[in-house]
């Protein structure tokens, strides 16, 4: 995936997007989301690379312009999987209240997080 969740946003909605959460650096082999907890943050990466994990198993690798989290957030559902940093991260925190204002306020990203949240989910 080279695509970035910013890609189609204006530079006004992508700085509005950018201002709403917190810049945060992660250190390599941290967990930001366990598999199976409640859903109360996203994040969107900056810098870095993230192993998901499904049961122990790597699902997929992340990297920058991808967000994370988002799913169980939107689905209001637990955690499907985990998060390790595979690198040093530096990403855009989000809460869940944010994400859901900002999906709906901004709708070329809630357009963007739904379509990378179906792009990861498959066919059911």
């Amino acid at each position: 995936m080279s695509s970035s969740i910013f890609d189609g946003l204006s530079p006004s909605e992508v700085a509005r997007i950018r201002s709403a959460g917190t810049t945060l650096t992660l250190p390599q082999g941290w967990s930001p989301i366990a598999e199976q907890t409640p859903a109360d943050k996203a994040y969107i990466l900056e810098e870095g690379e993230v192993s998901v994990r499904r049961r122990g198993q790597e699902v997929a690798v992340l990297g920058p312009g991808q967000i994370l989290g988002e799913a169980a957030i939107l689905n209001r559902s637990l955690r499907t999987a985990s998060v390790v940093a595979l690198t040093p991260l530096r990403v855009i925190h989000l809460t869940g209240e944010t994400l859901e204002r900002l999906v709906v306020e901004v709708p070329a990203f809630g357009e963007a997080v739904r379509s990378a949240t179906a792009e990861r989910q498959g066919p059911s």
